[in-house]
């Protein structure tokens, strides 16, 4: 299998990839850094921008502006003018959380969950879904770090993972309301097989998770059996996606934080942006409804 590397720059915490397939680049956020990145499949027109805060996670808006999930809060990035403007503040009143994975979901609505930033990792974090006119309604509580959150292409399954659970679960997901039932656990996996960071479905209703502890990515039916493990040349990546203009490639970005010296060096790749012929089509993600 050929991996690529699309971009060198080396990021501290880079996370939350996202296709734009209107402007035919992938963005993803350097969460330690406070930034977003934007570059091409060809790696050319690269653009950043600074952010006043750390960004856990974007999504693209209908209109053309980013929905961002800095620290405490959820707002509207507007990439041409640099102007931010606050939906909904989340968790303002819990110093030890942050705003971590999100994602717009097939109900146009951003999911976005905390986590508890502390070395010993306490169940305090939570999942939210937020709409345009700033309403947000907690789905689930009792995360240590919330993520891999992802849907298949029918909208109809939502797949979502604690990467300190360090479990997958399965959830039936219904488009026109955001409401999520029939929870399943469909994986729990350890330090050596992946403990599961960002996740991406593909056409055939299968899941993609970053085992960012192990350096690979895995590959699950919705059931939880395990499909594939791609070892990956980064050290500890954190999220794929899917993109390009056949759906076909998927990019996933890596972290350095906390990244031994000796892992960067026998990983050097690590903290870029690197991409991968996925053999599948990846399940489009929808946009911030309204905004």
């Amino acid at each position: 299998m050929t991996i690529i590397r699309i971009d060198e720059h080396r990021c501290r915490l880079g996370e939350g990839p996202t296709w734009d397939a209107d402007n035919g680049r992938l963005i993803w956020v350097d969460i330690n850094a406070a930034e977003l990145h934007a570059v091409r499949p060809d790696g050319m027109g690269r653009k950043r921008w600074s952010l006043p805060d750390r960004v856990g996670s974007m999504g693209l808006a209908e209109s053309g502006r980013f929905v961002v999930a800095l620290t405490k809060g959820v707002h509207l990035f507007d990439p041409e003018t640099g102007m931010l403007d606050l939906i909904a503040p989340i968790e303002a009143d819990i110093p030890h959380t942050r705003l971590n994975d999100g994602k717009v979901g097939p109900d146009g609505a951003f999911w976005v969950g905390t986590m508890d930033e502390r070395p010993d990792r306490q169940p305090i974090g939570a999942l939210y879904r937020v709409t345009v006119d700033g309403k947000v309604e907690v789905k689930l509580e009792g995360m240590k770090v919330s993520n891999g959150l992802a849907w298949t292409a029918d909208g109809r399954t939502m797949f979502y993972s604690d990467s300190r659970g360090p479990w997958i679960d399965r959830f039936d997901f219904d488009p026109s309301t955001g409401a999520m039932f029939n929870r399943t656990r469909i994986a729990t996996l350890q330090d050596a097989e992946g403990r599961p960071d960002g996740g991406a479905c593909d056409m055939d209703g299968c899941y993609w998770s970053a085992g960012v502890s192990a350096g690979v990515l895995n590959r699950f039916d919705r059931n939880g059996k395990l499909l594939a493990r791609i070892a990956l040349p980064v050290a500890a990546p954190t999220m794929p996606c899917f993109g390009g203009p056949d759906m076909r490639t998927l990019y996933i970005t890596s972290l350095t934080d906390g990244v031994s010296q000796e892992r960067l060096a026998a990983y050097p790749w690590t903290g870029n942006l690197i991409a991968l012929d996925a053999g599948a089509v990846g399940a489009p993600v929808a946009k911030f409804k309204g905004a």
